[in-house]
């Protein structure tokens, strides 16, 4: 695992954010027009909508999650989903846990 960007992900307070409501995309975000929220993810553009952001500084904040393993994206027509890895985050809560 690379921890310096594990660490720069989850930093960010709108980052932190973004994760917490992917932990339960229906209790945050509306139906989709396309895409299941649970199976498919969570469309960029909702997430920006929610956070009052542009989707250019929403596409930068989704980068460093993903480059840091935290989520993972799909495409949908041309819009793109995004959900939490929960494999990912399991084993860096292990790595934090070790730490201490």
């Amino acid at each position: 695992m690379q921890e310096a960007e594990i660490f720069k992900a989850i930093a960010n307070p709108r980052r932190l954010q973004i994760l917490d409501w992917l932990k339960d995309p229906a209790a945050h975000f509306p139906p989709q027009v396309d895409g299941d929220l649970v199976k498919d993810g969570v469309c960029a553009l909702l997430i920006a909508d929610k956070l009052g952001i542009t989707p250019a500084t929403l596409s930068e904040h989704m980068r460093v999650l993903s480059q840091a393993g935290l989520v993972r994206s799909k495409r949908i027509k041309q819009w793109i989903f995004y959900q939490r890895d929960e494999g990912r985050i399991g084993a860096v809560k292990a790595m934090v846990l070790e730490s201490l």
